[in-house]
């Protein structure tokens, strides 16, 4: 269960780091992907981060968040910025995929296709 500060630091860096992709991510990752910050989990003594994004416009997904990796040092250092009056230490950060939008529409998909062949127990249709 998360502290309240954790919640607190939490939102803090979503809404930041989510200014510092708008301000740097088309240099890193090009323009043409669609990059936000879904969930961002920090550990209990704040000193790590998780950074869950959620990427659009691409269909190589993995290489986007090889380039945050690679220029990591820059995208940390835009958040300190904007960060470092709140927060003593800044965390280390990682960034992970968040599947969850994706895995929605795959199963919505699924469904529908169901229900167009009549394989779904629906309404009865009078």
């Amino acid at each position: 269960m998360e502290s309240k500060r954790q919640r607190q630091v939490a939102e803090m860096i979503k809404r930041n780091f989510s200014l510092v992709l708008q301000q740097e991510g088309s240099y890193i990752y090009g323009p043409e992907p669609l990059v936000t910050v879904t969930e961002v989990h920090p550990t209990p003594d704040l000193s790590m981060c998780k950074i869950y994004v959620s990427i659009w416009n691409t269909d190589n997904k993995q290489g986007v968040i090889l380039q945050m990796n690679e220029d990591h040092q820059r995208l940390k250092a835009a958040l300190a910025t904007r960060i470092r009056r709140h927060i003593r230490r800044i965390p280390a950060i990682s960034f992970y995929i968040d599947e969850t939008l994706d895995e929605m529409h795959r199963v919505e998909t699924m469904f529908d296709r169901l229900y167009e062949e009549d394989q779904m127990p629906g309404e009865d249709k009078e």
